[in-house]
């Protein structure tokens, strides 16, 4: 973790601008409230249930450093009174796989936005899932090396193209919320899982935030 001397002494392309600015505050409150302006500003909309479960539960943002590679990390109290560790990486270091570069541009704009501009994913720190997974370990359903045993039991075909789907939420245990690039005008997603027969035409952003929340209370 660092200390805000620490964090006054990056190079200024380490970490974004607005993140210096977090730890300048005394009060831990004004730094979690100036952070999920951010949040409201890129997403609000989008993760409002998100936005409103961190408003009143998360108790402490901190910088850390792995290795070189910046995150912000967020200790939350849930309803339990059970204390969960969340990362959300710098927005500014994202890596994408090599499927993903070149479809980028066709991304849903609010998706990009949350990437961009939040976080290079917001995940259970323990686990990399239940959040929106850091680009580099976006999941490709296309990938030969990925089985998909579903497909098998399905009665009709499947309705995306694995070759240019990608699964932006992961809940750990084979199943994600993504995003095919031949149809995905106004964040239409689909649920697709190794297990569990696929939900089409599903809002991207409606599922993410239902999730999210439910991590927090599980």
């Amino acid at each position: 973790m660092l200390t805000v001397d620490e964090i006054s002494n990056l190079n200024d392309n380490e970490i974004p601008i607005e993140w210096r600015k977090l730890f300048y505050n005394d009060d831990i409150k004004g730094s979690i409230d100036l952070l999920l302006k951010i949040w409201e500003k890129n997403v609000g909309i989008e993760l409002r249930n998100t936005i409103s479960y961190l408003n009143e539960h998360l108790i402490n943002i901190e910088i850390m450093d792995v290795e070189g590679e910046y995150s912000v990390l967020y200790t939350i109290k849930n309803s339990k009174g059970d204390i969960l560790y969340y990362e959300g990486r710098n927005p500014q270091k994202g890596q994408k796989n090599v499927e993903l570069e070149g479809l980028w541009d066709k991304t849903p704009s609010s998706i990009q936005r949350f990437y961009e501009n939040v976080h290079d994913g917001f995940y259970y720190y323990a686990s990399e899932s239940m959040g929106l997974v850091p680009l580099e370990s976006v999941t490709y359903l296309g990938d030969e090396d990925i089985e998909w045993s579903i497909i098998d039991d399905l009665e009709e075909p499947i309705k995306i193209n694995l070759d240019s789907s990608f699964g932006f939420f992961s809940n750990g245990m084979g199943s994600y919320i993504a995003i095919d690039y031949t149809n995905c005008v106004d964040n239409n997603a689909t649920f697709w899982s190794a297990k569990l027969k696929p939900k089409y035409n599903i809002s991207f952003w409606s599922y993410v935030d239902e999730w999210v929340v439910i991590g927090f209370e599980n």
